[in-house]
C-alpha cells in the first residue's frame, strides 16, 4: 500500500482549545489572568510614562527599565487577549498568519528580555566597579547602541523562525491543545520532518537566554567582588541596596522558566493543563511584578510614581 499522500490537504485556519481538561472552569481561571494583565499593563504603562516625562530619569539604568516595561506588555499582549477570549467567548480559531505572529512576538519579547537584564547588569557593573568613568563610558549615544544590538540580535534569532514555521506543511490535524501558538507546539502539527525546529528551539535558549544569564551570573560575581572591597559597611549596605531591585527581576524572569523546563523534562507525569498553567503564568508574573518591585525597591521611581497619586507621600 502507498504511503497517504498528504500534500493535497493543508491548514489555514488553527483551533486553540485553551487549557485541555479544564474547559468548564475556563471563566474562572479568566479572572486571574485578566487582573494580572491589568496589573502588568498599568504598572508598566505607568512606568514607561514616568521614565519618558522626568527629565532627571533621563539615564541608562532608566532607559532599560524602559525598554524591560515596553517588552513585558508586548511578551503579555501576545498571549492574554487570545486567551481571554477562549475563556469568554470560545474564539477558539486563529489564521496562520495570526499565529505565525503571536509566536514570533512572544519568543521576540522572551529573547529581548535577558538581553535588557543583561544591559541592566552591565550598567550596574560599570557603575559600581569604575564609577569615575561611568558617565564618559555610558554615554547616552553608547546606550542608544547597547538597546539597538539587543533589538538586532533578538530579532536575527527568532526571525528565521517564521521561515521554517511556513515551510511546513499542516495536514495531520489544526488543533492546538494551548491557550497561546509557540513554535515548537505549532512545528509538532506538521507532516513533515521537524528535526531542524527541533535543533533550533533547543538552540534559541542555550546561546541567548542561558548565555546571557552566565555573563549576568559573572557580572554580579565581579559586583560583589567590588562590593565586599569596600571599607565602609553602609557604602557596603547601600550598593547592595541599588542592586537589589535588578536581582529581583532577574530572579523573577529566570527561576520561572527554569522550574517550567525542569517539570516537562523530568517530570513527565505531571498533567498536561498543568503545565499549560505554568507557561501562563511564565508569561503573566514577570510582567506583572517587574514595575511593582521597581516601582517599591528604586527610590526616585517610587518618589516619581506618588507624587502622581499623593505628592505628600514620601519614599523610605
Amino acid at each position: 500500500m502507498s504511503a497517504p499522500n498528504h500534500s493535497t490537504v493543508s491548514y489555514d485556519v488553527f483551533v486553540i482549545i485553551g487549557i485541555p481538561g479544564l474547559k468548564e472552569l475556563h471563566v474562572w481561571i479568566s479572572i486571574p489572568f485578566c487582573l494580572m494583565y491589568l496589573v502588568a499593563v498599568l504598572g508598566n504603562d505607568l512606568l514607561i510614562c514616568v521614565v519618558a516625562v522626568e527629565c532627571s530619569l533621563h539615564e541608562p539604568m532608566y532607559v532599560f527599565l524602559s525598554m524591560l516595561a515596553f517588552w513585558d506588555l508586548v511578551l503579555s499582549t501576545s498571549m492574554v487577549p487570545k486567551a481571554l477570549s477562549i475563556f469568554w467567548l470560545d474564539n477558539v480559531d486563529i489564521s496562520f498568519g495570526g499565529c505565525v505572529i503571536q509566536l514570533f512576538f512572544m519568543h521576540f519579547a522572551f529573547v529581548m528580555e535577558p538581553g535588557i537584564l543583561l544591559a541592566m547588569a552591565f550598567h550596574r557593573y560599570m557603575a559600581i566597579c569604575y564609577p569615575l568613568r561611568y558617565t564618559t563610558i555610558l554615554s547616552h549615544g553608547v546606550t542608544g547602541k547597547i538597546g539597538g544590538v539587543v533589538v538586532f540580535r533578538s530579532f536575527a534569532t527568532i526571525f528565521p523562525i517564521v521561515f521554517l514555521v511556513k515551510c511546513l506543511p499542516f495536514c495531520q490535524t489544526n488543533i492546538i491543545a494551548h491557550t497561546f501558538c509557540e513554535h515548537m507546539g505549532l512545528a509538532k502539527l506538521a507532516c513533515a520532518d521537524i528535526t531542524i525546529n527541533i535543533w533550533y528551539g533547543i538552540s534559541v535558549p542555550l546561546l541567548s537566554v542561558m548565555l546571557d544569564m552566565v555573563t549576568i551570573v559573572i557580572s554580579y560575581g565581579l559586583i560583589l567582588r567590588a562590593v565586599f572591597r569596600l571599607s565602609s559597611h553602609n557604602a557596603q549596605m547601600k550598593v547592595l541596596s541599588t542592586c537589589g531591585a535588578h536581582v529581583c527581576v532577574i530572579l523573577m524572569f529566570y527561576l520561572p522558566g527554569i522550574f517550567t523546563v525542569i517539570a516537562q523534562r523530568f517530570s513527565p507525569k505531571i498533567p498536561k493543563h498543568v503545565h499549560i498553567l505554568l507557561a501562563n503564568l511564565y508569561v503573566l508574573v514577570p510582567p506583572m511584578m517587574n514595575p511593582i518591585i521597581y516601582g517599591v525597591k528604586t527610590k526616585r521611581i517610587c518618589e516619581q510614581v506618588t507624587l502622581v497619586f499623593s505628592p505628600k507621600v514620601k519614599c523610605c
